[in-house]
């Protein structure tokens, strides 16, 4: 089977809720977002034989197909196709997988995996709201589904409480972990260390003109144990604050993914080359955990150990679910999510998969080392499971 290796890889630095990307219209970052890459590549943009856009809040503005009105918004040519694709959190790091296999078969030679979530313009949950609003059906969950599991809607939150409680994990484990989460991003955005990464765009100054944005906008540089404890419960019967919870984030991402093909006709320089794309489905009520054996079965399946992996991406959607991963696999946590993770830098939804690969390919070669695995906790109990050799 053929090869696939990543060429290219950026992302927007996150705007928090209502922040500094709240002016940008989702087709335009993503646009934005598209023209970068084919930049940073040094690729023909005719030469891209598709868009695969990950987006979950497919509603308002992020409807009628942003994959294609992202081309549209866009430099490239009409000529490149795309789609819009909904694998919830996970929906870029399936792109990201779509593209790979697409490269891997012979049937493309240059694919551009990208997302792009604008949690300002377009709330979580919209697409129901609106649905509810316009009296069109009974919901997501047909009755079937809620007799089959016994609830009347699956919750991620619950989920995560689900989770905490399993593994012991208390408030002070998950605060102090979304402390660990803050210091480091932190200490890589004073460094710089987000600098290649981040494709600047123009936002207001405030005073009538226009700056670009360059840092993720939700970290909380002067966080301390003592501020997170002073953050209300969620449930009073939990141990998950908003603090130990991803933040609300808008931002786009993505990754351009070619045959060795394509390397050799465009001139292209490899930065990472695909070593193995896992997805895996378990229990869609406590729903998170499935990043656990969807990574056990992909370091199986790549005959790997935990011990063979560099750095590991696990995406903090909520405390619980990456100290779980810790503790259940027995990964080094200095290993883990080494520039910070959702809880600092945000949790763009359709646009974190190709964000959290853009950090660990960027991570992987700023250290000098090889291997990286990203993974991610997904609505409905799914995961995917990425593991990447820098170059």
């Amino acid at each position: 089977m053929s090869e696939a290796y990543i060429v290219a890889a950026a992302r927007t630095a996150g705007g928090r809720r209502n922040g500094k990307l709240a002016g940008w219209h989702p087709a335009d970052l993503a646009g934005t977002l598209l023209d970068a890459l084919v930049a940073r590549a040094a690729i023909d943009p005719t030469a891209v034989d598709d868009v695969i856009m990950g987006c979950v809040g497919q509603a308002g503005e992020q409807s009628m197909h942003i994959g294609r009105n992202a081309v549209m918004a866009s430099n490239l040519p009409d000529s490149v196709p795309a789609v819009t694709i909904d694998r919830q959190c996970g929906s870029s790091q399936q792109s990201l997988h779509f593209a790979a296999q697409a490269v891997m078969s012979g049937t493309q030679d240059v694919v551009i995996a990208a997302g792009v979530e604008s949690m300002s313009r377009v709330p979580m949950g919209s697409a129901t709201y609106l649905a509810d609003k316009a009296g069109v059906g009974t919901g997501p969950w047909s009755q079937r589904i809620k007799d089959r599991y016994g609830i009347e809607a699956f919750s991620q939150f619950e989920g995560a409480e689900a989770i905490a409680r399993k593994y012991g994990l208390s408030r002070e484990d998950l605060d102090r972990f979304a402390l660990e989460s803050h210091r480091r991003a932190a200490a890589a955005t004073r460094k710089g260390a987000f600098s290649a990464e981040i494709v600047p765009v123009l936002v207001d100054d405030g005073a009538g003109g226009q700056i670009p944005h360059i840092a993720d906008e939700g970290i909380r540089y002067d966080a301390t144990m003592e501020t997170l404890a002073g953050v209300k419960l969620l449930s009073e019967s939990g141990s998950i604050t908003a603090a130990s919870a991803s933040q609300i984030c808008d931002g786009a991402s993505g990754v351009i993914v070619v045959s060795e093909h394509a390397l050799k006709t465009h001139g292209l320089t490899p930065l990472a080359r695909i070593h193995n794309l896992t997805v895996t489905a378990g229990d869609p009520v406590i729903m998170l955990e499935e990043p656990i054996p969807a990574t056990k079965r992909a370091l199986e399946r790549a005959g790997m150990s935990v011990a063979d992996i560099d750095l590991f991406e696990v995406n903090e959607a909520f405390a619980p679910i990456p100290l779980a991963w810790l503790q259940t696999l027995g990964a080094d946590h200095a290993r883990l999510n080494v520039n910070g993770g959702a809880i600092a830098l945000g949790h763009p939804l359709g646009a974190s998969g190709t964000k959290l690969m853009t950090t660990l390919v960027h991570a992987l070669r700023a250290r000098g080392m090889r291997y990286g695995l990203q993974t991610m906790c997904e609505g409905g109990g799914i995961a995917n499971v990425t593991i990447v050799e820098a170059l």
